[in-house]
């Protein structure tokens, strides 16, 4: 097992921290909390044709629109390395146990969350399986900080964990994009994400020819025509009406990339030079401080808010994720004849689905769009918070599994 790098404990530190106090600060002074996010530092007056709705910024959508965007890149990097470069784990047949796992945790979870708000009354103004979107995320940092500590640093298990979390959350967010009910979308603009990809990677993200000019050599090892394609990208994919924090991974294809996987977050990778491992390693100290400001902007836990929208939030990760991506996960995998990678048990399998009913950063992310404002996102909020508690059953059942030594 590779090493990890150490960017991941420092981003679950960071979002922690932010969660902290804001959970502090919401349950002391409320209305100073709530002023503070949603202040109006500035009034954008857009066209239509942009933008059909008057747009505002505030500390709250700038951090979860825009700054959680590189968040994204840097995860759904390593998701396009798993399945593309040479010994991905994702590539080929390799993506098809990991895939069932996580179909079946995404199908697990929103049936459960149907289920569960049909049979208990979440709120007057929900209709029928209203905030379904809400439990398919996972947390690739807090699953992380799990993980390592449950299976050890060099367990496989590990990998297959981060593999089960990047996918899930990336999925999680374009769902919860395309099923927001109150959003319309406008695909057209999806075109200029399309073009400013295909533009950087036509004119610098191809492999020169072995006979190339050092000047053409040189072109493709810039980052500014990437970095333009993005914002072309981000701009097109907010226009359109999806989540923009999905803004930038239209543009990870194209970007010049190592021929080789090192790993999930490899440390290895620190060394290399390519166009997309150099703006990686640019975001890792950033992404840090962007971790925060989500905590601190999107998890402020109203301690009073309890309500049946939180009974349905901890039912869907709790219950729904784990038995799906048994059921189906492992009956898909049954039925292929597929195998658990190398040095993992069904054990390992069963804990990473104990630690995969923690929900937060991409569930709080999908809150806005899925549900009503006011007490049932507070309720799915208070819900997504309580189920971190599975990191500790998860350590629990680590240590009462692990095997004991005579003194």
């Amino acid at each position: 097992m590779y090493r990890v790098s150490s960017s991941l404990p420092r981003f679950a530190k960071a979002l922690l921290g932010g969660v902290g106090l804001a959970t502090l600060w919401v349950n002391l002074a409320p209305a100073s909390y709530y002023d503070a996010i949603e202040h109006r530092l500035l009034d954008l007056d857009l066209p239509r044709w942009l933008a059909p709705l008057p747009v505002s910024l505030t500390p709250l959508n700038i951090t979860a629109d825009g700054l959680m965007a590189f968040f994204l890149f840097f995860i759904g990097k390593e998701l396009w390395e798993a399945l593309t470069q040479e010994h991905g784990p994702l590539k080929g047949r390799q993506a098809m146990l990991p895939a069932g796992l996580v179909l079946g945790g995404l199908l697990g979870a929103s049936a459960v969350w149907v289920i569960v708000s049909q049979l208990v009354e979440t709120a007057e103004e929900a209709g029928f399986a209203t905030g379904w979107p809400v439990p398919l995320g996972s947390d690739v940092v807090l699953c992380f900080l799990v993980g390592r500590a449950a299976f050890g640093p060099g367990h496989p298990a590990l990998h297959l964990l981060l593999l089960l979390t990047i996918a899930s959350d990336s999925l999680a967010l374009l769902i919860a994009g395309l099923a927001a009910p109150d959003v319309s979308l406008r695909l057209a603009w999806l075109l200029l994400p399309l073009g400013a990809a295909l533009a950087a990677w036509a004119l610098f993200g191809r492999s020169p020819a072995p006979d190339a000019a050092e000047t053409q050599r040189r072109a493709g090892r810039r980052l500014w025509p990437y970095i333009l394609a993005g914002l072309l990208s981000w701009l097109g994919v907010a226009a359109s009406g999806l989540p923009p924090a999905l803004g930038l991974l239209p543009v990870i294809p194209a970007i010049a990339h190592a021929d080789r996987s090192f790993g999930l977050f490899a440390e290895a990778e620190e060394l290399l030079h390519d166009p997309l491992n150099r703006l990686a390693h640019a975001l890792a100290w950033p992404l840090t401080v962007v971790l925060f400001l989500f905590g601190l902007t999107r998890g402020g836990i109203d301690l009073q808010a309890f309500a049946p929208t939180t009974v349905t939030t901890l039912a869907a990760l709790w219950l729904g994720r784990p038995l799906g991506m048994l059921v189906i996960g492992l009956g898909l995998a049954a039925a292929l004849g597929l195998r658990l990678p190398q040095g993992i048990t069904l054990r390992d399998v069963l804990r990473i689905t104990v630690i995969m009913g923690m929900g937060f950063t991409i569930p709080v992310l999908s809150l806005e769009t899925a549900l009503p404002g006011g007490a049932m996102q507070e309720a799915a909020r208070l819900g997504l918070a309580l189920s971190l508690l599975a990191g500790p059953l998860a350590l629990l059942l680590a240590r009462a599994s692990a095997p004991r030594t005579n003194a």
